[in-house]
């Protein structure tokens, strides 16, 4: 569990709930919204540690007292994470018995009762309605933290009572920061997973322990160096057998546009410090020496017609084979 120093990015949300808690204005509600993998539990939980501390210093825990250690250790009586026996919601029974039948009970041994709710989006209607009466008139103790990668699916009346804040992406620079200081990335790779990542830390970092990725990514430039040698039903047939696999067709599609936008980067500019694939200098110089600039672009529209044409329920398939037409052809 870190700090709020320790966290990066972020940073109007930190400096909000450092505020709060320095001055005494806690609110009695938030919703704090992202993707996964975005940091919101990490947040919570730094929340968490600077709302119980018996010896913070300007909003910033010790770490050190008896409820900073508690809390560390997933022990904090005050701290209550909201749990749902059923994987895919969370109902009415849930938010009676963990919430609406305990706020009564004074905190123990501090001034706030905290209650975490992860994935919070999981709330039926009618747990949602249930929440909402402890929400309206909460004891002044209670504070509710609600854990969400999608807030819309909140009725108008929660929304309305709650503080939101909303997680932004990091930047590209500090998430290859991250992976070569903290997890000893190499440079080619860091910039790989970078920017699968999009700007989620989270992401980045289960893309560089993943095993399955990594045979992914091997694959998939194995098949783009030799796109032209390769028959249409031998490219389909290992799309469908990636597919089988479980293989996410959209993440193919991401790595073809990063792709091909190394090519046409590359045969703008020169310069190899500028491209993803580092790595696979020698395949994107041949590619680019052997593609003109319209063909390139063409490749880049058929590959974003491939993914609304996935959106639209078109068979994967022969979405597929007509990108794969349009590659071979440019």
């Amino acid at each position: 569990m870190l700090s709020f120093k320790d966290i990066i990015g972020q940073d109007l949300i930190k400096k909000h709930f450092i505020t709060a808690i320095a001055t005494g204005n806690v609110s009695h509600a938030y919703i704090l919204s992202g993707e996964e993998g975005m940091g919101k539990r990490t947040l919570a939980e730094a929340f968490a540690l600077s709302l119980m501390c018996q010896d913070r210093h300007g909003g910033e825990p010790c770490g050190q007292c008896h409820a900073c250690k508690q809390v560390l250790s997933g022990n904090h009586p005050d701290v209550i994470y909201v749990t749902h026996e059923k994987p895919a919601s969370i109902g009415v029974d849930d938010v009676r018995h963990q919430i609406n039948d305990t706020v009564s009970i004074k905190p123990y041994s501090g001034g706030y009762k905290l209650y975490i709710v992860d994935e919070a989006q999981k709330m039926t209607v009618q747990a949602q309605n249930a929440l909402l009466k402890t929400i309206e008139e909460p004891p002044a103790y209670v504070v509710i933290l609600l854990l969400t990668s999608n807030e819309e699916i909140f009725l108008p009346t929660i929304l309305s009572r709650c503080v939101k804040l909303s997680l932004k992406p990091l930047t590209d620079e500090q998430i290859r920061a991250y992976l070569k200081d903290r997890l000893k990335v190499e440079g080619p790779q860091a910039e790989v997973y970078t920017a699968f990542a999009r700007g989620n830390l989270g992401k980045a970092i289960d893309l560089s322990q993943s095993e399955d990725f990594q045979r992914f990514y091997e694959e998939l430039a194995e098949l783009l160096k030799n796109l032209k040698k390769e028959d249409i039903s031998q490219l389909l047939e290992r799309i469908k057998r990636w597919k089988d696999e479980g293989q996410d067709l959209y993440q193919c599609l991401d790595f073809m546009q990063m792709w091909y936008r190394d090519v046409l980067m590359y045969k703008t500019t020169k310069d190899i410090n500028l491209l993803i694939f580092k790595d696979q200098f020698s395949a994107i110089k041949e590619i680019c020496t052997g593609s003109g600039y319209d063909g390139l672009e063409r490749i880049l529209t058929a590959i974003d017609k491939a993914r609304i044409r996935l959106d639209a329920n078109v068979n994967s398939e022969l979405v597929m084979e007509l990108l794969f037409l349009t590659m071979k052809e440019n």
